[in-house]
């Protein structure tokens, strides 16, 4: 492929499942960022405040920032980036977590599996 073929943009798609094994340390820190967060405005502060309170995967999300993924990889600026974080019942062996589901082709280079644990 030349180079006028190949596109610029990059979608890196990224799925991590994670365990909360201390619920205040984990809301502890997001309400610490958000306390630090002198650009955020106050209602919003308070709803976030709210959010992180009441829900760990809401803590979780204030945590994980995309930007931090790839702030510092050379030759990359992040262009747009969203996620999400859900409370979900994980079970390793079931075939729902099978990371390879999607794809067409399971020897594909591109698409490197790394468990952590």
């Amino acid at each position: 492929m030349t180079t006028p073929e190949t596109s610029r943009f990059v979608r890196i798609r990224v799925e991590l499942v994670v365990e909360i094994d201390d619920d205040e340390a984990l809301t502890g820190a997001a309400l610490q960022r958000l306390a630090e967060d002198a650009d955020l405005p106050e209602a919003e502060r308070a709803r976030s405040e709210r959010a992180v309170t009441e829900d760990t995967a809401e803590a979780l999300a204030h945590l994980v920032d995309p930007f931090d993924l790839v702030g510092t990889v050379p030759g990359v600026e992040l262009q747009q980036a969203s996620w999400s974080s859900e409370q979900i019942d994980y079970d390793p062996d079931s075939p729902e977590w099978d990371l390879h589901e999607d794809d067409d082709d399971e020897n594909d280079p591109e698409d490197d599996e790394v468990r952590v644990g």
